[in-house]
């Protein structure tokens, strides 16, 4: 059987639910997010017609899946959860997030989704490996990756140009096997403590 991410299902943690993004998703991210931006190297901003149809077609895509990150807490949209630029010869695809805002990051957020994520594409869709890149002057990223089992490849220098400095970032991946043998908890052996 053919490797697809045509199938938006919603995937529930304890502390988030991650389901198909929503064109209402784009007004919880109109609030200007400097941050955020910075630390996914987002040069430009988009209008929220651009967003709007841009999270309009997600689900028209097989060969990748953007999941909205809601807080269960408090039932609000925080950020995105993305498999893209699937390799379907090599079961094989790109994996990025973001938490937005300052107010949402540090909470535990990303790391359930990111485990949410993984699962389902090793679980479910059959993926072979799921790789990222992480630029060095994000650290917490690279924390959370590094806890739930991604192990670093290489780095590619001078990657972004940010505020006049070059910035190196790291190349990540899991695999299926690795993903297997530990379920996204590597320093517990797979077990939830």
């Amino acid at each position: 059987m053919p490797i697809s991410l045509a199938d938006k299902p919603s995937l529930r943690g304890e502390k988030v639910l991650l389901r198909p993004v929503e064109v209402a998703d784009v007004a919880a991210m109109l609030e200007p997010d400097p941050e955020g931006d910075r630390l996914t190297g987002t040069h430009h901003e988009f209008a929220v017609g651009a967003r709007e149809r841009w999270y309009a077609t997600r689900a028209d895509f097989d060969d990748r899946l953007d999941l909205a990150i809601v807080d269960r807490a408090a039932g609000n949209y925080v950020g995105e959860v993305v498999l893209n630029e699937l390799d379907r010869d090599n079961r094989s695809c790109n994996f990025r997030i973001i938490v937005f805002y300052d107010r949402n990051r540090g909470r535990g957020l990303g790391t359930e989704a990111t485990r949410l994520m993984l699962a389902h594409a090793f679980e479910t869709v059959g993926l072979h490996r799921v790789e990222l890149s992480v630029y060095l002057f994000n650290p917490r990223a690279r924390r959370v990756y590094d806890k739930v089992g991604f192990v670093h490849e290489g780095t590619t220098r001078d990657a972004l140009l940010w505020d006049g400095q070059w910035v190196d970032a790291d190349t990540m991946s899991i695999l299926d096997r690795e993903w297997a043998a530990h379920r996204g908890l590597p320093q517990q052996g797979g077990r939830a403590r």
